[in-house]
């Protein structure tokens, strides 16, 4: 049976024994690290890797969204999981953005814990039903007042602008500093979200969703 090793960052210490309760009575778990700041996260993470790090957004000395920046940009393979009272879909956005997989509210329970540790192992994100509600309500409310737009990655972006460019695709692989399959690799992205057919659809497409 493999053991999954768990690491919990909150800054309020029944909070914190209450999880670690929760979940060490579990066989294939293994609490490996208690902070209760992000300065101690970082000290412990360097010494211990996790393999899901339980995280609350409001922390006395940096907030969870910039210190799971910072951890996925140097443990890019830590799955995260906020574990908070803020339900605001601001929050659950910034955090998913920044590469955290899952997203629980305090009032969870050690079925739902671990349902949402095997998930994000699995590279799945996982998202408490009532979160899921709210992402769900937004989105389908933007969607009615403004077209649903697709979603393109940064660099995405920057590929789509260059093709509006009219620039070939050995000039946009110099001009971005990627290679020419890169390059390719990305069209074929914007085309699929799109749902364009060749670059001149791609710049209709864009510019009636106003991308561009």
């Amino acid at each position: 049976m493999t053991t999954t090793k768990i690491a919990i960052t909150d800054d309020h210490v029944m909070v914190l024994k209450g999880i670690v309760s929760l979940l060490e009575s579990t066989p294939e778990i293994k609490i490996i690290g208690e902070y209760n700041n992000g300065e101690e996260t970082l000290e412990g993470l360097a010494l211990n890797l996790p393999d899901v790090l339980f995280l609350d957004i409001n922390l006395p000395d940096i907030n969870g969204i910039d210190l799971s920046k910072q951890l996925l940009k140097k443990y890019p393979d830590l799955k995260i999981v906020a574990l908070t009272n803020f339900e605001d879909i601001t929050f659950v956005k910034r955090m998913l953005k920044n590469g955290v997989l899952g997203y629980l509210l305090k009032n969870t329970d050690k079925l739902e814990l671990i349902e949402a540790t095997k998930t994000v192992l699995s590279g799945d994100v996982y998202l408490q039903k009532d979160i899921q509600k709210k992402l769900f309500n937004q989105t389908s409310k933007k969607a009615t007042n403004n077209g649903l737009l697709p979603k393109l990655t940064r660099r995405e972006h920057d590929v789509l602008v260059a093709i509006s460019e009219e620039l070939t695709t050995q000039e946009i692989s110099e001009k971005l500093f990627i290679s020419p399959k890169t390059v390719e690799t990305h069209r074929m992205n914007i085309m699929s979200k799109l749902g364009a057919k060749n670059s001149v659809g791609i710049i209709k497409i864009a510019i009636e969703k106003q991308l561009l």
